[in-house]
């Protein structure tokens, strides 16, 4: 067997060395489907999508595409007649991340806190608070239609008119530019918080008990508890979690889709990027264009994500 030295003087075995290599391809060979899909998926899409969007390129057009550069880019900014939905849309989109991550995030928190204590029944409430998750977003979408209905027949114009004795009338919850954007935000994080509760519930999970014991034995209060052992122990859960919230809220198109076309919802109001850059392919043909608002949103979700990663980071560290 053949020894060599390290740096510091040890032995080093090329024996033990081989020993090693199993592992790495190991761990090469399981993690090549999932590199393999972030290649075939994410990474080439988007080369195309930066291609396309520096070209003049119609969906049903006779002649081949031209090169514009950031002609696309410039007409989303400046063009009258683009900028205005663009900049409306882009608006929405961030108006919807700055409410639904910090309130679906905490609410998702304060269920799993409690749904952590040992209650009667708690797998029936944890089925419960997760069944909206499983449930499609057509479904969802259909049953807050039936909820915010227009008429006096919908449900909550309904509830609203039976508790204050017909004193508030009948109200157009998503068709109202005051209204529908809120009417989505609550649908979403209705359906959504029920994915983070069981995150933050499975971290929530890996608190030794130890802690709050010895904490209750130097009387420590629910409150102190909580700031002291249970947020630190889930530290790095809530960080995962708000990232992830965060995607998930600027990828928001379903609910819209479904409440423009089905219920007549404020499209001024409830338009986001990703919707308005489907709307550019399949009914203006322009190629170009949304392939420029998906460029122009990933932008904006890689610098959001890194900048919460640094700040996170930096706190962490102090």
């Amino acid at each position: 067997m053949t020894t060599l030295m390290t740096a510091d003087g040890n032995p080093r075995s090329t024996k033990r060395r081989s020993q090693r290599r199993p592992d790495t391809w190991a761990g090469i060979g399981m993690s090549f489907p999932a590199l393999l899909g972030l290649v075939l998926f994410i990474a080439i899409p988007f080369v195309y999508a930066i291609i396309f969007s520096l070209q003049n390129i119609q969906v049903s057009q006779a002649h081949p595409a031209k090169f514009w550069g950031l002609t696309e880019y410039v007409r989303l900014f400046t063009n009258p007649i683009d900028s205005g939905p663009f900049l409306r849309a882009m608006l929405n989109n961030f108006v919807f991340a700055a409410v639904v991550i910090p309130v679906q995030t905490g609410l998702a928190l304060a269920l799993a806190v409690l749904l952590n204590r040992k209650l009667k029944g708690v797998k029936i409430y944890r089925t419960f608070f997760f069944m909206p998750v499983v449930f499609p977003m057509a479904l969802v979408a259909v049953i807050w239609r039936l909820i915010l209905d227009r008429s006096s027949q919908g449900l909550l114009n309904s509830a609203l008119n039976a508790v204050t004795f017909g004193h508030v009338q009948p109200h157009d919850w998503l068709g109202s530019s005051s209204t529908a954007l809120a009417s989505v935000i609550l649908l979403s994080i209705w359906q959504g918080v029920g994915f983070q509760m069981i995150i933050v519930l499975a971290g929530l999970q890996e608190i030794p008990q130890e802690r709050y014991e010895a904490a209750s034995l130097d009387r420590a209060g629910a409150w102190q508890q909580f700031i002291h052992i249970t947020v630190p122990g889930i530290r790095n859960t809530l960080i995962f979690v708000v990232l992830l919230t965060t995607i998930l809220s600027f990828r928001v198109y379903d609910q819209v889709y479904i409440l423009i076309n089905t219920a007549g919802a404020n499209q001024n109001a409830t338009q986001t990027m990703l919707f308005q850059a489907t709307n550019a392919v399949f009914n203006e043909n322009d190629l170009g264009q949304a392939s420029a608002i998906s460029v122009i949103l990933f932008v904006i979700v890689v610098i959001i994500t890194v900048v919460q990663r640094a700040v996170l980071r930096q706190r962490n560290e102090s």
